[in-house]
């Protein structure tokens, strides 16, 4: 994993249950609540995890009201409707991570702004650290297990903040 320098690594990780997509845009919007005007987040799951509907979530809790899409194609959509300017890439069709620097995709990772990155294995070694790694895995019962990992001092603050803000009922706290 890129992660695997930081001195944290070990820090405990919040998990959540989220019966549903309802339950995914919630946590989304928890998280938008959280979060400081830069921060790099790793969005890290499976094709059909919940990372867009994750994304759409964060982005109206921002308070963004327009179309949100998967960057599958154009690598990066941009929002800067919303209270923090939010970048939202998807790294998927990458077949080599020097595609990361011939796009100018570093000058992305300059300056305020938050960072949502899918597949971010990808543009390694090039891509910057996270500050905060959230994990989405497809549950049994057909919803989603979110777990988040706290990568640097940034990443700490909001998760803390994350933590302390009351879930929806549609949340179900599994290990916070």
């Amino acid at each position: 994993m890129l992660h695997a320098h930081h001195e944290h690594d070990n820090d405990p990780s919040p998990s959540l249950h989220l019966r549903d997509e309802a339950a995914t845009l919630a946590a989304g919007e928890r998280l938008a609540g959280a979060l400081p005007s830069r921060l790099t987040i790793y969005l890290r799951g499976d094709l059909g995890a919940g990372k867009t509907t994750l994304t759409r979530g964060l982005l109206r809790g921002l308070g963004f009201a327009g179309k949100v899409k998967s960057p599958t194609y154009t690598l990066v959509e941009p929002y800067k409707d919303s209270r923090i300017t939010v970048y939202h890439f998807d790294f998927y069709r990458f077949t080599h991570a020097d595609e990361f620097l011939e796009a100018g995709l570093d000058e992305y990772f300059e300056g305020d702004g938050i960072r949502l990155v899918e597949w971010p294995d990808r543009a390694h070694p090039y891509l910057c650290a996270a500050d905060l790694e959230v994990e989405l895995q497809l549950a049994a019962d057909g919803g989603r297990q979110l777990a988040l990992r706290a990568l640097s001092t940034e990443g700490r603050r909001c998760l803390g903040k994350f933590v302390t803000t009351p879930a929806s009922p549609s949340q179900n706290p599994s290990a916070c």
